[in-house]
């Protein structure tokens, strides 16, 4: 099911360019490099504009747990591909890095997840938009809320909200405060 403002994976013509949140994660090899050469590809990506950039994150793993801690950032987007398109440029960005999926929530060169597509739902095998665990996880939500504090989520509440919630899970901070 797809709602908003495009329905065949391209902005409509009055939304040419739309907001969109992604979420890059890394725990296999440099994830710092891998992390910065996936903003670099971003932002050399034809229809694709970096406009926020969040501080990086050191978290542990979820969901399989036995594995190297994450490190996790979140990156705002200005794009005029549609949702199917931005995930399939992800996804080559992820291929690209050596990701290969053989474990659900395993170890992972590159994980980039479309986090939040300008307020549309989608609920596709393919897609899910927004995130469906994105608010259940910090690692996702503290980075979110230095870009879109107040983007309002699916449940109705704020981003700010929501990190409220999860204040019990493990973060570090690695970058400097921004100035």
């Amino acid at each position: 099911m797809t709602s908003g403002p495009e329905v065949d994976g391209a902005p409509s013509p009055a939304s040419a360019t739309v907001r969109a949140f992604l979420g890059l994660g890394s725990n296999v090899g440099d994830s710092r490099a891998l992390l910065a050469a996936a903003v670099a590809d971003l932002e050399r990506m034809a229809r694709v504009r970096v406009v926020g950039l969040s501080r990086l994150y050191r978290t542990a793993a979820v969901g399989l747990e036995d594995q190297p801690d994450f490190l996790n950032l979140v990156v705002e987007v200005a794009t005029s591909l549609g949702p199917f398109e931005l995930l399939d440029e992800a996804q080559r960005l992820e291929r690209e890095a050596g990701r290969e999926r053989t474990v659900r929530w395993g170890p992972r060169t590159l994980d980039v997840d479309v986090l939040w597509y300008d307020g549309i739902l989608i609920d596709e095998e393919r897609l899910r938009v927004p995130h469906p665990r994105m608010e259940e996880r910090r690692f996702v939500l503290e980075p979110l809320a230095e870009l879109a504090p107040h983007l309002v989520l699916p449940s109705g509440r704020s981003v700010l909200e929501a990190l409220a919630d999860t204040l019990e899970q493990a973060v570090e901070v690695l970058d400097p405060p921004k100035e």
